[in-house]
This record gives C-alpha cells, sequence and structure tokens, in this order.
C-alpha cells in the first residue's frame, strides 16, 4: 500500500500523550510501555507542548536534575510545530529535516490526533527526497557555475 498522506500514516499509531503536572520519571515509564520516543503534552485536550526522549537526556540527566521531582512543564518543548494530517509526507519529512526534530504532531484541525517519526515515513520516500534534493542542490550549482563563468567571459 502506498501511503500519502500524514494522516494515512497517522492512523497506523496511536496516540500517546501525558500532561504538564506528571514527572519524567512517569514520562520515561510511558515512553518504555508504548516503544515510542514522544509522547504528546495536553492540557485540557489541547496540544500544548511535546516531550521526547532528547528532552529528557538533554534537560534532565545531563544538568542532574532529579527525574521524580522534574515535571514535564519544566523541561518540555513547548508550542512544537506541527502537520495537518491532509498534508503529505513529503511536507512532514521537509518540516521535520528543517526544523533538525524526529517527532511531529499530526492535527485534525485544532484537534492532535497522532504523532509520527521521522523513522514512521517509509525508506523509498526519504530517499526519494535525498536524492531530489542532491539533484536540485547539484543543478542550482550548475547553474551558478555557468554564470560565473559567463560573467568572467564578458569581462575579458
Amino acid at each position: 500500500m502506498i501511503i500519502r498522506s500524514v494522516g494515512e500514516l497517522a492512523m497506523r499509531h496511536s496516540l500517546h500523550s501525558t500532561t504538564c503536572e506528571a514527572t519524567i520519571t512517569e514520562v520515561c515509564r510511558r515512553l518504555q510501555d508504548h516503544h515510542v520516543g514522544a509522547l504528546a503534552v495536553l492540557e485540557d485536550g489541547k496540544l500544548v507542548g511535546i516531550i521526547s526522549e532528547r528532552d529528557v537526556i538533554s534537560r534532565v540527566i545531563a544538568v542532574g536534575r532529579e527525574p521524580t521531582a522534574t515535571t514535564v512543564r519544566a523541561v518540555m518543548t513547548p508550542d512544537p510545530q506541527t502537520i495537518d494530517c491532509e498534508n503529505y509526507l513529503i511536507d512532514a519529512l521537509q518540516k521535520m529535516l528543517d526544523g533538525q526534530f524526529r517527532h511531529l504532531p499530526v492535527m485534525r484541525g485544532d484537534e492532535v490526533i497522532r504523532m509520527i517519526s521521522m523513522r514512521d515515513i517509509p525508506t523509498e520516500d526519504r530517499l526519494m527526497y535525498q536524492r531530489f534534493t542532491e539533484a536540485h542542490e547539484a543543478s542550482v550549482a550548475a547553474r551558478m557555475a555557468g554564470r560565473a563563468l559567463s560573467q568572467a567571459a564578458d569581462r575579458q
């Protein structure tokens, strides 16, 4: 089956979430129990942030905070970038690459419905994107080199 939209991909997963008041120890248990790398942080049913393994490592463990006493609110990524379920997978990939993050909440209107990660995007889509980007960059470089040669020739 060819997956084209973010929504099609997202429907393969359940939404795993936590609250702002949960402790990092509780978050780590949920991450492990569900075999996921990030949780949506919800407050009154609305997305207010995400908490990822990377957040736990860099903002708790690496700086010596106590996981049993640190709340999600203190270390989450607030107001994360999101993507609408109608967008194409390539749009999600572009957003994650540009933002240098691996997890992206999927929205339907104002409601978060799922979370996708970089590894959820099929390998062939990631390779196709990489090859397109490399070809585009080579094309731009060739045009720039051609212009430089042309300008040099005009000066002589």
